[in-house]
């Protein structure tokens, strides 16, 4: 596929995804969409890249669902809404459950607007690093709507329940410093050195076993939903993966190697 409306580049094995519609604030257009799950499914796939870097084009991180797919709901007849619906939202829960559940570290560098949509697409990524103009509003409440993708479970997860009802409820914009002292945002720097930090912080998390990393992180994101003896059972599995990696041979190899020197 040709990529139009995402820009995508990969630099000392850190990706970095660009939503590459600036005109538009970088709004979630069903072709960027398909263009965003395309190149989400060739970061998985592919064992060079080690983190993924998500951003946005232009001033915006990005401005939700896009205005022209609204009016094609609201044009359609009666009786195709709700299955039209139904469909899109598939699609939706598809591109982030890719990026939350993506096998490596992924950061959100947020450098302007992340309003409904765009706000829960920061939170599906493991970590958010924020510039002095990021700002996050779950603004679904302003047009009837619930948040749909994914911020009635991430952000409860970084805030709390009662705050996490209040920023849905009333739909707010949350600035930059704000967003850094709720637990919303992990970082905050200028946006001059935004994609910088983010490319640094991405080049630290993924420095070690990628095996490891990538077992551990899906365990983590079941935790809150698990038992002890759950988290056990599938940490059990894991780590017997882990035993016969490659990465876990060569760390031992070398440990063993050292440690003999010293006698």
């Amino acid at each position: 596929m040709d990529h139009v409306l995402i820009d995508f580049k990969v630099t000392d094995s850190v990706a970095t995804i660009t939503l590459d519609r600036p005109d538009k604030r970088n709004a979630m257009s069903d072709d960027m969409r398909s263009e965003f799950i395309d190149v989400l499914g060739a970061v998985a796939a592919d064992a060079r890249i080690k983190a993924l870097i998500l951003t946005g084009a232009g001033k915006g991180f990005c401005a939700g669902g896009d205005i022209s797919g609204m009016q094609r709901r609201m044009n359609a007849p009666a009786g195709e809404i709700a299955f039209n619906g139904w469909h899109r939202q598939q699609r939706v829960h598809h591109a982030q459950a890719l990026l939350h559940t993506m096998p490596k570290p992924v950061i959100a560098a947020v450098n302007g607007a992340a309003s409904g949509l765009g706000a829960d697409t920061a939170l599906a990524c493991d970590f958010i690093v924020a510039s002095e103009w990021a700002s996050f509003t779950w603004s679904y409440i302003n047009r009837g709507l619930i948040p749909d993708g994914g911020g009635m479970y991430f952000l409860p997860r970084r805030v709390g329940l009662p705050k996490a009802k209040e920023l849905i409820f009333t739909g707010r914009q949350v600035k930059a410093d704000e967003a850094l002292a709720l637990g919303i945002v992990d970082r905050k720097t200028s946006a001059e050195a935004l994609l910088d930090e983010a490319q640094a912080w991405a080049v630290d998390l993924s420095g070690a076993s990628s095996t490891a990393l990538a077992l551990t992180k899906t365990i983590l994101n079941q935790s809150f939903e698990l038992s002890s003896h759950d988290v056990f059972a599938q940490g059990s599995q894991a780590q017997g993966i882990c035993y016969t990696s490659s990465e876990h041979r060569a760390c031992v190899e070398a440990f063993l190697a050292k440690s003999a020197a010293k006698e």
